[in-house]
């Protein structure tokens, strides 16, 4: 329940993307219903009922079977989101506030349809391309957990990368491989196919039935992206993938020999190693492998290092950017783990702008958008 000064400037703010006033209860409760839906597969808001369109309070008057039909309604959401009901008396007049926190259970439905707030109004999903870019917003789907008869993974396996990884997973390579990658969870268990992250890492050149999953790289001349020196393209595994972007832009550092007593010196590359380490991780982990028209981009300027990846940041994590991990390709991540070059999940932003203050170099700067 927030305090009354809270909702008074609510209400003087007007309707919007959290905030939607009703005179009365609707004659058809499930309305309600609709609207609470909304605000729940969004980021949360508040219902007021007792003010008019012009942001008058007029006060509104719920009795005991109102209320119960509205309790009603609501439980009919599945699930069932939460949310509190309470009244509050502002200047003289009884308002009735339903406030939705936001809710991590998304997508919530409403009478078999899913609502989402767009300013000032709940709205409908209509479409198959709405409802799946919805879905996939909501982390329900994962691109890397998706079944494929793309390839046959036990008959094209990349074998450099399957023995790496059995290498630093501490498995045996004279494991049955179809066993191994069921322990892995890397088919499908309804129809024993593999999965999409499963033939991205592991299968003999995936970039022939996945174009899009490689990472360009380029070094530009100067501070602006102009003039093009160097333009590698790198396919194959994720693994291998990661380790050719990794040579690239080590192959573009500048090396310095720091000198310690007699004799005695040590090389340091002018940005950290580990620092890219942790990026190429994050954009290979992190990438909307749903987005076909672009790939991981590796720019290489004079004064900086840009790496970006396609895909917007889930929504969760872009609200509590470098404290809140979600991840897009679990499978993915769940494998790069097990090689053990994910530290720990979530620990990436901060380990970067770590790396670079004991270096005595600037922080990271993100975008997010």
């Amino acid at each position: 329940m927030i305090p009354q000064p809270q909702i008074k400037k609510l209400i003087q703010q007007g309707e919007g993307q959290h905030v939607e006033f009703k005179l009365s209860v609707p004659a058809k409760v499930r309305e309600l219903s609709e609207e609470i839906s909304g605000f729940a597969n969004t980021d949360g808001g508040f219902i007021i009922i007792g003010v008019d369109d012009k942001n008058n309070i007029v006060g509104a008057n719920i009795d005991n079977n109102k209320r119960s039909a509205i309790v009603d309604s609501i439980g009919e959401i599945s699930p069932i989101p939460k949310y509190d009901f309470y009244s509050i008396v502002i200047d003289g007049k009884t308002l009735w506030v339903i406030e939705i926190p936001e809710n991590n259970e998304k997508p919530y439905i409403c009478s078999g349809s899913i609502f989402i707030r767009k300013g000032p109004n709940s709205q409908k999903i209509r479409t198959r391309n709405e409802m799946f870019n919805l879905l996939r917003e909501f982390n329900v789907i994962y691109y890397d957990k998706t079944p494929s008869d793309k390839i046959d993974l036990l008959n094209n396996i990349e074998e450099k990368t399957f023995v790496e990884f059995c290498r630093r997973a501490n498995i045996s390579i004279d494991i049955d491989k179809r066993q191994l990658f069921e322990g892995l969870d890397c088919f499908d268990k309804q129809t024993g196919r593999p999965l999409t992250g499963a033939l991205l890492f592991f299968a003999n050149h995936p970039e022939k039935r996945f174009p899009h999953a490689m990472i360009r790289c380029i070094r530009l001349k100067g501070r602006e992206k102009v003039f093009i020196l160097d333009d590698q393209t790198y396919s194959g595994t994720l693994f291998e993938q990661y380790n050719k972007t990794l040579e690239w832009i080590q192959s573009k550092l500048e090396l310095r020999i720091i000198v310690e007593g007699t004799g005695a010196h040590r090389e340091e590359f002018e940005i950290p190693l580990d620092v890219f380490r942790e990026a190429l991780i994050n954009a290979l982990g992190h990438r909307d492998y749903y987005v076909e028209g672009a790939t991981i981009m590796v720019e290489v300027y004079d004064d900086r290092i840009e790496i970006s990846n396609p895909g917007g940041l889930l929504p969760e994590v872009a609200k509590n950017f470098g404290h809140r991990s979600e991840l897009r390709n679990p499978l993915i991540f769940s494998l790069f783990t097990r090689m053990q070059l994910v530290e720990k999940i979530g620990s990436g932003i901060p380990r970067m702008a770590r790396l670079m203050k004991e270096a005595d170099l600037m922080e990271p700067e993100y975008n997010t958008e």
